[in-house]
């Protein structure tokens, strides 16, 4: 059984930054992810990272203000969002670790999920 606990989630206003985090036990090498469900939608995949963190992928509409990183060594996933508006407000979720043939951009996609921060983004 993997443990993934979510931290970070507040409030901000638009234009500002945040930075989340997830801790990951046990920490494995696969492929994690951050997704995020705002009001009344489904889940949305946010963006994915392998080991070491250099293979990152992003959502389209969101790469160049989001950015995921790893920490292997503490076992911690990180999302870092600049210039955030008020259609980012959602709840963030990491998830770990990719299924062997799945894609990794889908919720099915992977085993273990975090419960979830909220990021709440105001005009």
């Amino acid at each position: 059984q993997v443990q993934l606990s979510e931290s970070g989630g507040g409030s901000v206003q638009a234009g500002g930054s945040h930075t989340l985090s997830c801790k990951i036990e046990p920490y494995g090498s696969g492929r994690m992810a951050w997704f995020r469900q705002a009001p009344g939608k489904g889940r949305e995949w946010v963006a994915s990272s392998g080991i070491g963190g250099g293979d990152a992928y992003y959502a389209p509409s969101l790469e160049g203000r989001f950015t995921i990183s790893r920490a292997d060594q503490i076992h911690t996933l990180y999302l870092q969002m600049v210039d955030l508006k008020p259609e980012d407000t959602a709840v963030y979720f990491c998830a770990a670790p990719v299924r062997v043939g799945s894609s990794y951009k889908v919720e099915s996609g992977y085993e273990y999920w975090g419960q979830g921060t909220q990021v709440a983004v105001s005009s």
